[in-house]
């Protein structure tokens, strides 16, 4: 991949670092300090930090994203495919910290007390989506779909949500898995 893919790449990121402050993200956690990983789903600083059990969700819009890409400009460079995977991931993190997503998150799903990612984690995100399009690059198809199933049951199981929960209760909420994710 060219340069110039990455340049246009991290200029996008920029910018959307630059959206999200300018809708008043905070930088970093509240809580003042910066860590790789934060496992609490029910807590202020979730989504806060750079990895947390949403990030193999961000993997997965990579993955998603290249095989989509792939389909319907298969005679586009990787470079370009990739500036426009990075384009739908940015839209993405400034369209989830708008109010009306973070509130229909509330409502609709069992991230309560959910208030917006911070600018860092919205970056890190960014660059998880990297790693899931570069893994779709280089793994065969069918390793590209056990990693998905892996990921959406193993965080399935730890904390009742993952990426496909995710969409079907942002797009059409369901009582009975609202039901199941509070029991966990």
């Amino acid at each position: 991949m060219s340069a110039r893919s990455w340049i246009i790449a991290l200029g996008i990121a920029a910018i959307t670092a630059a959206v999200l402050l300018w809708m008043g993200r905070n930088p970093i956690c509240e809580c003042g300090y910066v860590k790789f990983w934060h496992g609490e789903t029910v807590s202020s600083e979730n989504s806060q930090h750079i990895a947390d059990w949403y990030t193999p969700s961000h993997i997965l819009h990579g993955l998603i994203f290249y095989a989509f890409l792939w389909l319907i400009l298969r005679r586009a460079s990787l470079g370009t495919r990739f500036v426009i995977a990075t384009a739908i991931e940015a839209a993405w993190e400034v369209a989830e910290n708008t109010d009306a997503v973070i509130e229909r998150y509330r409502e609709a799903t069992i991230a309560l007390d959910y208030y917006g990612d911070s600018v860092l984690n919205s970056m890190a995100d960014i660059a998880w989506m990297w790693v899931g399009f570069a893994l779709a690059r280089v793994l065969p198809v069918w390793v590209s779909v056990l990693l998905f199933v892996a990921a959406e049951v193993i965080v399935g199981y730890f904390i009742r949500d993952g990426l496909t929960l995710n969409v079907i209760m942002l797009l059409a909420p369901q009582d009975w898995i609202r039901e199941w994710q509070m029991a966990g």
